[in-house]
């Protein structure tokens, strides 16, 4: 099932939803409530119209890192071959309205986590989701370990100094909601992306996931815990990916959840759309 918000003057735009009313509780029945995802823009100024970088900067312009920075001349992997069955939707649309804006297929998308505030076997949760949105993609994700970074609203894409010429990591953070007040009363975490154009399709080039520290610090101490901040955290990585929420209990999109900690048949269906994006080199 396709749907969602298309771009207006040529450029996709992104949606944010809120999140269910409750935040994650352990009971008999599991209520997790997961964050909305967000997808940003970039500013649209496309090469090679983009001004040059400064004397003895690198990159290709302000803002950007020298493109075709890990580009390869195919797709690193293949989307799991699934049926196209429930509900789907994605965050933002090429031009036509139908394609979805997502990361590049033919470059790995690295990911950078900082521990503070991370639950006990928190490294391996975020592992174990990424090699389920790794697998139902087909997109290749690579560790980059630990950073120091903290999270950021407004958060470059693009940081020479921390992470050298090329787009800047996917950061996973643990964060409290004085960090991060979005985190606040009913979130139990965030994702989202950014895309940028070079003058052919909008592709994501990094992206931020967020998960309440102390929920997840309390959910690890239950049986089934780990496994509920697991389902967070692919929720997320959804998001960062481009898959949107969707109103479905069937769905692990829904952003209301109530005892599913696997994806669906449309989580999936939208996953595999989402590995089957552009190649653009340009970028």
């Amino acid at each position: 099932m396709h749907g969602g918000v298309r771009g207006r003057g040529g450029e996709p735009t992104g949606r944010s939803l809120p999140s269910s009313p409750a935040r994650g509780v352990l009971a008999v029945a599991l209520l997790l409530a997961v964050g909305s995802g967000a997808a940003d823009l970039a500013a649209a100024v496309p090469w090679p119209g983009a001004p040059a970088a400064a004397a003895g900067a690198p990159g290709g312009a302000p803002g950007r890192p020298t493109p075709g920075f890990e580009a390869a001349g195919a797709p690193l992997g293949l989307p799991a071959d699934v049926p196209a069955a429930g509900t789907w939707d994605f965050l933002q649309y090429q031009d036509d309205g139908v394609t979805p804006v997502a990361y590049d297929p033919c470059r790995p998308v690295h990911y950078v986590v900082r521990p503070d505030g991370a639950p006990p076997g928190g490294d391996r949760l975020v592992a174990d989701a990424v090699a389920e949105v790794a697998a139902a993609t087909g997109l290749r994700f690579v560790s980059d370990g630990a950073t120091d970074e903290a999270y950021a609203q407004d958060r470059p894409a693009h940081q020479p100094g921390r992470y050298g010429d090329r787009w800047a990591p996917v950061l996973v953070t643990w964060e409290t909601p004085e960090e991060d007040p979005a985190l606040a009363g009913t979130v139990a975490g965030r994702g989202r992306s950014t895309a940028v154009s070079a003058g052919g399709p909008w592709v994501y080039v990094t992206g931020a996931v967020t998960v309440d520290a102390g929920w997840a610090a309390r959910a690890v101490l239950s049986p089934d815990g780990p496994a509920d901040v697991r389902a967070v955290l692919v929720h997320e990585f959804g998001h960062v990916v481009g898959h949107d929420h969707v109103d479905d209990p069937a769905e692990l999109m829904d952003p209301r959840n109530d005892g599913q900690r696997q994806l669906g048949p449309g989580d999936r269906a939208g996953l595999a759309a989402l590995g089957r994006g552009a190649c653009e080199p340009a970028l």
